[in-house]
């Protein structure tokens, strides 16, 4: 063979190989998604590894820390860890970014799901102590083909996304060590998949969601260190069911059933009464039950020694009572036992007796145990006659204490019904607004009589928003702690109705927080009353209020703050989207024509979904808001009956009819200008009512006929381009 020959068979070699593994690397769509992962989590050391978009990612991995599986050109598995797995306890987090401890104040949470949503054949990822920090957002669940997701050890906040539930392929669930909130939801039902589901060390609370008792393939529950209440369902359903763990918590019923397949049962540091049911010394399976610091009582069942695979026995630190049987017998397996801190009485049995074995240790500690055992009470103090005399006289002072409160309950009920008859107080809330109109000369454009007698429209009731939570009053401390103490980075604008602020309430929902100064206008009662009937306007295209806060005494001459509380709209204004020099999506017409429906739904509301109606509106293409639905929402209405802002109309003499005539014109008004600046961009916002008419003029495609009220000597004029 020549070496023509030679050089030919190596290029030919080279080149099946070259290609061969060409075919084996990432679309280049992947290894993109990948590197903009890299960007999201502000390129951690660990990362380093992924150089450029010519790198074979799936060939390369950090032992213990970066994993990357790939399959058919596509990554099928993701695991990025942190140098160092902190846990919550010891952690102070408030909900912004933490210096050295969570990714900048740029992170964001909903941005990075985003970007893994891209990696479609994606079954298993861990991304564990990265300094994650943010609300999940619920667009997790298009993560479809995901079989197993650990988040751990990062700082995760607010609720569980519900929608993780219809992540049918989802197998494991861990997300421990954050700093969820609120309750459980209910999230699973029979047709889940799902084995593991971990939230240990949350801030969880609200009772043991029943659902998870459909979700019969569970193998492993571990909802410890949190903070879930009430009681425990029969849980022998969970046929597959092998670890139990719900430590440190404050469930407080009897013990519950429990699979017969179970292998571990933790429930210690709970508030359990009762005793240990029978059954527990049937579950052949037990290795380790630990049930310490609860309140149980009667005997400990001998069965529980004896289980066939035992290993750790805790039932220290209740009221357990009564002798251990002499003839105790232990399972081989047995290791550790502790029932010190009980009521137990009589001798030790011999089984339990660690001088004569060395394979197990025995805590009895705290007990009225007789022979030799030390640090005992005298048996008097574990006697049935020492337990029902304590009891007794528990109970007579719980029942002195509820004496006490039945009758302060009694009295008080009595001192009510006396004031009701004799005193006409329930007549006064009624014309707290009637005085201070009279002394601000209609102020706020609303007569005493509208605004007393102010009530809903049956039919209006219907469209409120049942997904937010009610308002209610915050204090300033609250909010302080929700805006970084109005740190500069939060503030968002200002406008003639105050500064506004963005932030983070504690249970992660995020808010606008409008700061609105008031002087001596109202007395704090009736200013508080026009805040109520403010806060009763819900409707799904108007940004509900939340709540709201008083800093200060209103009605003095000294001015008070008094911040009011909105839900977050993400998406920005309507005007943002109808130039076409915007950098970004510019709204066609059948995007334009939904949101000046939902904003005439919104005014329609607000005109009639009260008596009185609420006008002066200050309709504005830049006061229409977009969710992340692209729904729109009507912002800054209603504020006219709380400002400072005076009505030049609601003059002396002129009759409610008339004034409310002249303000419904005032917003039809608006929403023309609203819908001019649709058809023919912002640039209208800047031109005054003088040159409307060669606006339309100019436009000759638009083929529309605007009924706008120009309210020139009082009459209604046609503007038609056609």
């Amino acid at each position: 063979m020549g070496f023509h020959d030679l050089v030919l068979l190596f290029c030919s070699a080279w080149c099946v190989f070259y290609v061969g593994s060409c075919s084996a690397q990432l679309q280049s769509s992947q290894t993109q998604v990948l590197l903009q992962l890299k960007k999201h989590l502000e390129y951690p050391k660990q990362l380093e590894i992924w150089r450029d978009r010519w790198t074979d990612l799936c060939s390369i991995s950090s032992p213990g820390q970066v994993n990357v599986t790939c399959k058919d050109n596509f990554v099928t598995e993701l695991t990025i860890l942190g140098d160092d797995k902190p846990t919550t306890k010891g952690r102070d987090f408030d909900g912004f970014a933490i210096p050295n401890q969570t990714l900048s104040e740029s992170f964001s949470m909903d941005s990075l799901v985003a970007t893994l949503a891209r990696l479609t054949s994606l079954r298993v990822l861990n991304l564990v102590s990265l300094g994650m920090w943010g609300p999940l957002p619920d667009r997790i669940h298009r993560l479809y083909a995901l079989e197993h997701l650990d988040l751990s050890s990062n700082y995760l906040y607010g609720s569980i996304p519900p929608k993780i539930c219809t992540m049918e392929n989802l197998q494991t669930l861990r997300l421990v060590d954050n700093f969820f909130n609120g309750t459980i939801p209910s999230l699973f039902n029979s047709s889940s998949h799902l084995t593991v589901l971990s939230l240990k060390s949350n801030r969880l609370k609200g009772p043991f969601p029943p659902s998870i008792l459909s979700v019969t393939t569970l193998t492993e529950i571990d909802m410890s260190s949190n903070q879930i209440s009430g009681s425990l369902e029969d849980l022998s359903v969970l046929s597959s069911l092998e670890e139990l763990d719900l430590r440190e918590n404050r469930l407080e019923s009897k013990l519950p059933a429990m699979p017969k397949g179970l292998i571990s049962l933790y429930l210690s540091r709970n508030s359990f009464s009762g005793e240990i049911p029978k059954h527990y010394g049937q579950l052949n399976r037990l290795e380790k039950l630990d049930v310490s610091f609860n309140s149980l009582t009667g005997t400990a069942p001998s069965e529980l020694f004896s289980l066939p695979n035992i290993s750790y026995l805790n039932l220290a630190s209740n009221m357990l009572n009564g002798p251990l049987q002499n003839h105790l017998r232990c399972s081989s397996q047995l290791r550790f036992v502790d029932i010190s801190y009980n009521r137990f009485v009589g001798g030790l049995p011999s089984s339990l007796n660690t001088t004569k074995s060395e394979k197990i240790v025995v805590k009895s500690d705290g007990n009225c145990l007789s022979g030799s055992v030390q640090h005992q009470h005298a048996v008097s103090y574990c006697t049935e006659a020492h337990v029902k005399k304590k009891s007794y006289r528990v109970g007579i002072f719980v029942g002195l204490i509820v004496g006490i409160l039945f009758i302060i309950v009694v009295l008080a009920l009595a001192i009510i019904i006396t004031c009701k008859r004799y005193f006409p107080w329930g007549v006064s809330e009624q014309h707290l607004l009637h005085k201070t109109v009279q002394d601000s000369s209609y102020a706020a454009g609303l007569s005493s009589e509208l605004v007393t007698n102010a009530r809903y429209v049956s039919e209006a009731e219907k469209l409120g928003r049942e997904d937010l939570p009610t308002c209610r009053s915050y204090s300033l401390e609250e909010l302080k702690e929700a805006t970084n103490n109005f740190d500069n980075s939060t503030f968002m604008g200002e406008n003639i109705y105050g500064k506004l602020y963005r932030g983070k309430l504690e249970s992660g929902i995020q808010v606008v927080i409008r700061s609105l100064p008031l002087s001596k206008k109202y007395s704090i009662r009736n200013f508080k009353l026009r805040l109520d009937l403010l806060a009763k306007l819900r409707h799904p295209h108007l940004v509900s209020l939340l709540g709201h806060c008083i800093d200060g005494v209103v009605g003095e001459n000294n001015e008070a703050n008094v911040f009011l509380i909105y839900e977050y709209v993400s998406n920005g204004t309507f005007q943002t989207y109808l130039s076409g020099d915007s950098p970004g999506k510019v709204f066609n017409w059948s995007e334009r024509l939904s949101v000046l429906i939902n904003v005439a739904k919104a005014v329609h509301f607000l005109h009639t979904g009260m008596i009185p109606g609420f006008f002066k509106n200050r309709l504005k293409t830049n006061n229409i808001l977009l969710n992340e639905n692209w729904m729109a929402k009507l912002s800054d209405y209603g504020l006219s009956i709380i400002s400072e802002e005076t009505d030049a109309c609601g003059v002396k003499g002129e009759s409610s009819d008339s004034w409310q005539m002249k303000m419904l014109e005032d917003d039809v008004y608006s929403f023309g200008f609203i819908l001019l600046e649709a058809l023919v961009g912002p640039s209208l916002s800047a031109k005054r009512e003088a040159n409307v008419l060669n606006v339309m003029v100019r436009t000759k495609d638009v083929r529309v006929t605007l009924y706008l009220p120009i309210t020139r000597h009082n009459e209604m004029h046609i503007l038609s381009p056609c």
